[in-house]
């Protein structure tokens, strides 16, 4: 039985997660972890408190008590799941999903995401119904708790701007709707918000931040004269950002910038990211002094890589990026301000902070390929693709096959949720990516054609 992704539980409403699967779930949350008292949050979404009754459900049936912290960003959750020292914290998100999706996202007392091995051991509590309930006198209760002060004063006291920065906030009407403005007026900033009134339907715009959902928010800091922007997803767990041109800035570009920072101003460290981030992250970490970790596509496997390797920072290109001195939980808000303070430090508006950073094209092309063959293929198409590209660099085989090849790299994934292997390529030019494509694309399609998979 398998449930969770990775990034949580996730599926559509009433169709792949229900409220029984929900109860099921707190259930099986309190049977494993045993904790006494756990937290549960959610964002915007309407499907939200249905979810949240259920879960809540069970978790006490399990003798958990619970307090329900109400619409509260993700990292907010995850915070104070380790600084309220409960044995367990839930969020209920679908995070950059549309609004018919939802999804249940769990964390130990550390604050951090469960693992792939605590993921797999709730999943078999559930499918084999290995719940132990409590005796009737020791069944759970429930309160509505508001500590997200904790988490504003936490920000508060570790990051400093000096400059009274204009910045234009799109919270998408997602989670971070009243605390991302009120944290940046706090620090000093003028903040002009858009899109800040909570609506699970999220009327304005797609609660993902890419170029394309952003383009009003670019408008604005553009007529407005602002010094950048900032729209967050739906569970505030990612950020992207406008440059004070009105411009998109490019999520590899932002996070091999950031990353070079952090390393050149704590004397190396290493950053971990994952396969399918740019290999800007390398060129621009690597001179000053760190190293560079790749591991799975998903935040849980950057921060489990992180704690392991010690990592001074991490993150993934679509705006998650986890700082470990404060959490090990992507956080959108903390990021933000953390940018800021960088550009302060090296007394820079956006645009220039990220105008040495390489910008290399990046190709992707799907292949249908049966879910039962998917991973059996690419291990194959992975053999295939080493002999196609003669004196390859590093082979990795953490998440699908990437082969490091002369001017770029590529990678072959079988897909999580559909029936399709993906191909991503990256060159040093737009020439280079279509060469590397074309051959890594000859490889796949002559495996994938012998086998009619």
């Amino acid at each position: 039985m398998r449930l969770f992704g990775s990034s949580g539980v996730r599926g559509l409403v009433n169709v792949d997660l229900t409220a029984v699967l929900a109860e099921k779930i707190g259930l099986a949350v309190a049977t494993f972890s045993k904790a006494r008292d756990v937290l549960v949050a959610r964002d915007t979404r309407g499907s939200g408190a249905m979810l949240e009754d259920a879960l809540v459900s069970g978790l006490e049936s399990g003798g958990a008590n619970v307090k329900c912290l109400g619409v509260v960003p993700t990292p907010v959750l995850a915070f104070l799941t380790k600084k309220m020292r409960v044995g367990a914290g839930v969020m209920i998100t679908a995070s950059h999903n549309p609004p018919e999706y939802n999804g249940i996202k769990i964390f130990s007392g550390d604050g951090l995401a469960y693992d792939e091995k605590s993921q797999k051991k709730i999943e078999r509590i559930i499918g084999h119904e290995r719940f132990i309930s409590a005796d009737w006198r020791n069944v759970g209760h429930d309160e509505l708790v508001d500590e997200s002060h904790l988490y504003v004063e936490a920000i508060e006291k570790r990051v400093r701007l000096h400059r009274k920065w204009h910045v234009v906030v799109d919270p998408g009407c997602g989670a971070t709707f009243s605390l991302a403005p009120a944290i940046l007026q706090g620090l000093g900033c003028k903040v002009t918000a858009l899109n800040a009134q909570p609506d699970g339907w999220f009327p304005a715009r797609s609660p993902e931040p890419n170029a394309k959902s952003l383009a009003h928010l670019a408008k604005v800091v553009k007529i407005l004269g602002a010094e950048g922007g900032l729209g967050y997803d739906g569970d505030g767990d990612r950020v992207a950002f406008i440059d004070e041109k009105g411009s998109f800035a490019d999520f590899d570009q932002v996070l091999a910038a950031y990353a070079a920072h952090v390393v050149n101003k704590n004397g190396g460290g290493t950053v971990v990211t994952s396969v399918e981030a740019s290999m800007g992250v390398e060129k621009m970490v690597e001179p000053q002094g760190g190293k560079v970790a790749r591991t799975k596509v998903g935040d849980v496997y950057i921060s489990e890589m992180m704690k392991k390797r010690n990592a001074i920072f991490g993150g993934e290109p679509c705006g998650a990026w986890i700082h470990p001195q404060f959490n090990y939980c992507p956080d959108g808000i903390l990021s933000s301000t953390l940018l800021l303070e960088a550009l302060e430090d090296e007394s820079k508006s956006l645009a220039e902070f990220i105008a040495e950073t390489p910008k290399y094209p990046i190709l992707r092309e799907n292949f249908g390929c049966k879910n039962e063959m998917k991973e059996r293929a690419v291990e194959e198409i992975g053999e295939s693709l080493k002999s196609a590209f003669r004196g390859h660099g590093e082979f990795s085989t953490v998440d699908g096959v990437r082969l490091v090849v002369e001017n770029g790299w590529l990678l072959v994934r079988a897909s999580g949720t559909e029936s399709i292997i993906r191909l991503t390529v990256e060159g040093e030019s737009l020439k280079a990516a279509k060469q590397i494509m074309e051959k890594g694309t000859k490889c796949i399609k002559n495996l994938l054609g012998r086998g009619k998979r």
